[in-house]
């Protein structure tokens, strides 16, 4: 993830104050709720690439012989194979 949680928290409390202010909404619940939910939405947005790193370098590993014996760019198949499945499931990164 590229962003702390600290800065997480932050970008989430700017954003509910300003959606407050503006009337878009006007909450049920106390302004740290919302707050936390748009935090958490933040987060695991953020973390859907992390996964997918996680699974191309996974399946990099399986073949590492292949790319050792080839001659292969690390960095070129990683993210040939990681464009692959971003299309493949419709990612918006």
């Amino acid at each position: 993830m590229r962003l702390t949680k600290e800065m997480i928290e932050y970008i989430s409390q700017i954003v509910t104050t300003d959606i407050i202010k503006k009337d878009y909404v006007h909450p049920l619940v106390k302004e740290k709720e919302i707050s936390a939910a748009i935090a958490h939405v933040i987060t695991e947005d953020l973390m859907v690439e992390d996964r997918l790193n996680e699974e191309v370098k996974e399946i990099l590993r399986k073949y590492s012989n292949d790319i050792d014996k080839g001659n292969v760019d690390y960095r070129s198949v990683f993210l040939m194979i990681k464009k692959k499945l971003v299309r493949e499931r419709g990612l918006i990164l």
